[in-house]
């Protein structure tokens, strides 16, 4: 009866959440790029050149502020770019128009959350100049100076406007319901990849038959789940660090600015991308099936900020990528009707799953003994449960329709993710 009443409620709660949506999914598929030497070097020619646009406006901006006070937008700015490109076919007039546009957006944005930031309060960061090593994509608007092509093979193809076709790695199709809004080219060391940025309808989705399932985050497991399953922590950053040791050694014994520090560089770089590549597999992975096995998971509502201050913690809390995991669970749920929660993550670990009395314990005891009821377990799928309960709890107890909406933190210590 329990699991009926929670399961009930948190249908309503997704009722509510999809009555408010009114736009459509935005999900982002990303594939390889296989581009030509002649194409490189064309698709390296466009990078530069949009990286002069956004720092010709950034110096444009910053010379009429100080001339008059004022400040100047993106509608401004582009009817002068036009004009730039126009007059030069064979230079700025290589770059797409709408890809210019995308470029002079990307500067307003960055003007935007300047100042957002300095209401707040926060350490401000004016918008920079971008060298080459910062300057690294440029977008398009969907069929217009670039497009996604099918040959006779069916083989699938990138059209870039004065670049050509190139060969993509479609490894997944886009689905057939979907429109393509957006194209992002981006260079990450010496590959090349395009991002479709797409619109989804929002789907039909039957409802989840799965169990509830509280989840305990941490460092040494990774996830301690309220059904005793554990997902060890791989560490990956911890098993490469051996060579990653010597790749940076090599790299600080060269002379600042030589092609061989640039090179030495360039391998420590790719270190890092194939350990977040690791990480980031992992997560998909390991999210796709909790959401697939479970109708609701508990998480507490923690800020990883504390891990990544602490310098005894920071390596670890980086090598984990809790952050990554709630955000690729946040929509994954959403496309399998799985219900998170969080919870207050007060005293789920000191607490008995059995009796409910505080058992204090250090961090240093990772197994959970109750002298009141004598049960014993592992601390963290101890925690995993009341984290469970918790949600339960909050879900027995009805929920606010406002607080649904809005995504806040409910009376009852839990919170959708």
């Amino acid at each position: 009866m329990l699991g009926q009443l929670v399961m009930s409620l948190l249908k309503q709660l997704g009722d509510i959440l999809r009555r408010k949506k009114d736009v459509d999914m935005i999900r982002s598929f990303k594939y390889r790029l296989y581009p030509h030497a002649k194409q490189i070097e064309k698709l390296n020619y466009l990078l530069e050149l949009s990286r002069r646009v956004y720092n010709t406006a950034l110096e444009q901006r910053i010379a009429v502020y100080k001339e008059t006070g004022n400040g100047v937008s993106y509608a401004k700015q582009w009817p002068y770019f036009r004009d730039l490109r126009r007059a030069d076919p064979d230079g700025l007039g290589l770059l797409n128009a709408t890809c210019m546009q995308q470029t002079l957006r990307r500067l307003d944005k960055a003007y935007g959350a300047f100042f957002r930031r300095v209401k707040a309060g926060e350490k401000a960061g004016f918008p920079r100049f971008k060298s080459c090593n910062r300057w690294k994509s440029i977008e398009f608007t969907y069929g217009d100076g670039c497009k996604l092509r099918f040959d006779d093979s069916d083989r699938a193809l990138l059209y870039v406007q004065n670049v050509g076709e190139i060969k993509i790695k479609y490894h997944r199709e886009i689905p057939e319901s979907a429109k393509i809004k957006h194209i992002v080219v981006k260079r990450s060391l010496d590959k090349w990849y395009v991002f479709f940025q797409i619109e989804l309808p929002e789907p039909e989705i039957a409802e989840h038959q799965g169990p509830q399932v509280g989840i305990d985050m941490g460092l040494l497991s990774l996830l301690a789940l309220s059904d005793g399953k554990l997902i060890e922590n791989p560490r990956w950053m911890r098993g490469s660090l051996a060579q990653l040791r010597v790749a940076q050694r090599k790299m600080s014994r060269r002379k600042r600015g030589s092609n061989r520090r640039n090179k030495a560089r360039h391998q420590v770089a790719k270190l890092h991308e194939h350990i977040a590549n690791q990480r980031l597999d992992f997560w998909h992975k390991t999210t796709r099936n909790l959401v697939d096995t479970y109708s609701l998971i508990a998480l507490e509502d923690l800020n990883l900020k504390f891990m990544t201050a602490n310098h005894h913690l920071a390596l670890s809390a980086h090598d984990a990528g809790l952050g990554e995991f709630q955000q690729l669970l946040a929509y994954k749920a959403e496309e399998a009707n799985t219900q998170v929660v969080t919870v207050n993550p007060a005293y789920t670990s000191q607490m008995c799953s059995g009796c409910g009395v505080i058992v204090k314990k250090d961090l240093s005891v990772r197994v959970h003994s109750c002298p009141d009821c004598g049960l014993t377990l592992d601390r963290d799928e101890n925690a995993a449960l009341n984290i469970l309960s918790l949600a339960i709890e909050s879900a027995r107890t009805g929920l606010s329709g406002d607080n649904v909406g809005h995504g806040s933190v409910r009376n009852l210590r839990s919170s959708l993710l």
